[in-house]
């Protein structure tokens, strides 16, 4: 009897396997060199970070629930991550690939990433996380199209284009880096780039046909403003959320945003200016880029279109005309409007704001007084997961603003696995914010300028509000999102103006289950890099 119990239960364990393997999702595979090479965006030769050899990275193209295998060779002599922005890693904060998730390829060597693109959809990144290597490339598109069988609220373009947008400087990124570390502030930019170039990016469509742009911001600080003369741009979706389509003669790209838009293809003959160029600056930059007909008679000729330069109110006004297609598919064939945010009860609130100030005669930035600085050479997750002490306390920065003088800190604040939070971005300085939550997306809420309250919950959008990663916050104003914390990791909530991020403007969220179960996230994986007090440990055998 016994001999009959343990054959049925191989059995069912060969039928189990065979099952999931057959109903595994599908895997794509990647193998990235990455080195330093001459590169020419301005017209200058610099350093740039290659990828494979090239400025910016190759493109990851992928399906919702595709895995992703993206084998990195760190061929620079330092060390060197990757983080994909936007890609919430369920159930995985170890391949985050930022400072407080995932130890540093060391120089000469490599780690293979393993992402799932789980229940997504849409526009995305990736960028060089660690030692302001973002200043030099090292950054790429990601697109996540929908599995066939499940509809999209737009028929299917002739052409998939992606843009990477962003500021530039000539001087090369460690010098960057040692004005940042002397606690000096930054130069305002010398360029913005269009797919690695301040001119010269051609994109080819055939007269009547429809065509989607993906359109990231992937810069160090300033926001973009993105149009295309003589042609109307359809709103379609903005960081995996299929939107209202609404038209737009031109957008605001904040830094770390991304969005999808539709173009048509309905004017002459002839080649158009495609153009980005600097908001809320003094000194407008602008880059230019061409749409080329391929029946074209007549080269790109004429004055640069102009577009919005110091107007917050019309930028605004644009924000809050971006909504949620409530009847359109996400990810999954139920409609995006099916999960009611705006009746989930709030459990907890928190208040975000942001600082500039000297600390010890250096500039520093902070997130309710505290600037982050890295506690030693371990992730934060790991030494979470080995439960090593030392290296990081929970709740050293406060969830609401402490009004204390500026302070250095690992900080980690703590939350609730499963809890429905608002999260309160103040910003109480002259320039636009913008912030990102790793892990996650979020329903952005309300803005408005002012001081918020209580009762600014009066004007939330609790119906529609687009759901995204990355949001702005406006000059002397503030933005709420509202937050499903479903997602148990260490993950990363910072600016995205990188030299704020740098020097402190960030923090790392613990979401916790103390159930500690797979089922609500993954063992650490087994070829996960050990490094500081981690090291000499052990992962899994499997």
């Amino acid at each position: 009897m016994k001999k009959l119990l343990l054959s049925l239960c191989s059995i069912l364990l060969l039928v189990f396997s065979i099952v999931h393997v057959a109903a595994e999702d599908p895997y794509r595979f990647f193998d990235w060199n990455v080195t330093y090479g001459d590169i020419y965006p301005l017209g200058v030769k610099q350093q740039g970070i290659l990828i494979n050899g090239q400025f910016p990275g190759p493109e990851i193209y992928s399906v919702t629930n595709d895995n992703l295998i993206i084998n990195v060779h760190n061929s620079l002599p330092e060390p060197f991550l990757i983080s994909w922005n936007g890609v919430q890693q369920r159930r995985n904060s170890y391949e985050d690939g930022v400072y407080g998730t995932t130890c540093p390829i060391p120089p000469g060597k490599n780690f293979t990433y393993k992402l799932q693109v789980k229940d997504q959809i849409g526009s995305f990144f990736y960028f060089p996380s660690l030692a302001f290597h973002k200043a030099a490339g090292g950054y790429g598109a990601i697109k996540v199209l929908s599995r066939p069988r499940i509809p999209v609220p737009f028929p299917d373009p002739a052409n998939d284009y992606s843009l990477l947008i962003g500021d530039w400087y000539h001087i090369n990124h460690t010098k960057l880096k040692s004005i940042l570390d002397f606690g000096h502030r930054l130069p305002f930019p010398q360029g913005v780039l269009i797919n690695g170039r301040a001119n010269g990016t051609s994109f080819t469509v055939e007269q009547g046909k429809t065509y989607r742009l993906r359109i990231s911001n992937v810069g160090l600080q300033n926001t973009l403003n993105f149009r295309i003369e003589g042609h109307d741009l359809k709103l379609v979706e903005v960081e995996g959320t299929h939107t209202v389509q609404t038209t737009y003669s031109s957008i605001d790209v904040h830094v770390g945003q991304s969005y999808s838009v539709l173009i048509t293809a309905d004017q002459a003959p002839k080649d158009y200016y495609i153009v980005a160029s600097t908001r809320f600056t003094d000194n407008v930059i602008t880059s230019t880029a061409s749409l080329h007909y391929s029946n074209s008679q007549q080269p790109i000729s004429g004055p640069i279109p102009s577009g919005p330069t110091t107007q917050i109110d019309w930028s605004i006004k644009q924000a809050r005309s971006i909504r949620t297609n409530l009847t359109a598919s996400g990810p999954r064939p139920n409609p995006q409007g099916s999960y009611h945010y705006g009746l989930v009860n709030i459990t907890k609130t928190f208040k975000l704001e942001s600082s500039a100030a000297q600390v010890n005669g250096k500039q520093r930035y902070a997130i309710n007084s505290v600037s982050f600085i890295p506690s030693d050479d371990t992730p934060l997750k790991l030494a979470d997961y080995f439960k090593i002490g030392g290296v990081f306390q929970v709740g050293s920065i406060p969830d609401t603003p402490s009004r204390k003088p500026m302070y250095l800190d690992t900080s980690v604040m703590s939350a609730d696995f499963r809890a429905f939070v608002e999260i309160v971005f103040q910003n109480h300085e002259d320039i636009v914010q913008s912030y990102h939550i790793d892990g996650y997306s979020f329903w952005v809420v309300g803005m408005d300028g002012g001081v918020w309250s209580p009762e600014s919950r009066n004007q939330y959008n609790l119906r529609d509000a687009v759901s995204r990663c990355t949001t702005q916050v406006y000059p002397k104003s503030w933005t709420t999102i509202y937050v499903a914390l479903d997602n148990v990791g260490m993950w990363n909530v910072r600016t995205e103006f990188w030299a704020r991020q740098y020097l402190g403007q960030q923090f790392y969220l613990r979401v916790y289950s103390p159930v500690e179960s797979i089922r609500d996230e993954y063992p650490i994986p087994n070829n996960a890099l050990l490094c500081g007090k981690a090291a000499g440990r052990t992962t899994r055998p499997l």
